[in-house]
């Protein structure tokens, strides 16, 4: 993967996303499921503009869904990747 604006998804917003940011400097995010851990920090560093410490990853599967009687379907699959911080830098996510 060579364009690091496609790499960072979304931001996480939940309350253990919250809680880790407020505990550990960590930032949860979405990434592109192909996405590995350096590809990950190199956009975070440069998108945001923050240095990174740590990037742990987990692919997370889809829930399986109904609809009506027969249709089963699922939600998506997506991979999430928590970045932790280096010490003094800071990231105001509200």
């Amino acid at each position: 993967m060579k364009d690091l604006f496609h790499v960072i998804k979304n931001v996480r917003m939940s309350e253990k996303a919250t809680y880790l940011n407020e505990l550990n400097n960590e930032i949860v995010l979405d990434v592109d499921p192909h996405a590995n851990k350096l590809e990950i920090k190199q956009a975070v560093e440069t998108l945001l503009g923050k240095k990174v410490a740590d990037v742990r990853t987990l692919n997370c599967r889809g829930k399986a869904k109904r609809r009506r009687r027969a249709d089963e379907g699922r939600t998506n699959h997506i991979k999430k990747a928590i970045v932790r911080l280096k010490e003094g830098e800071k990231l105001d996510l509200v």
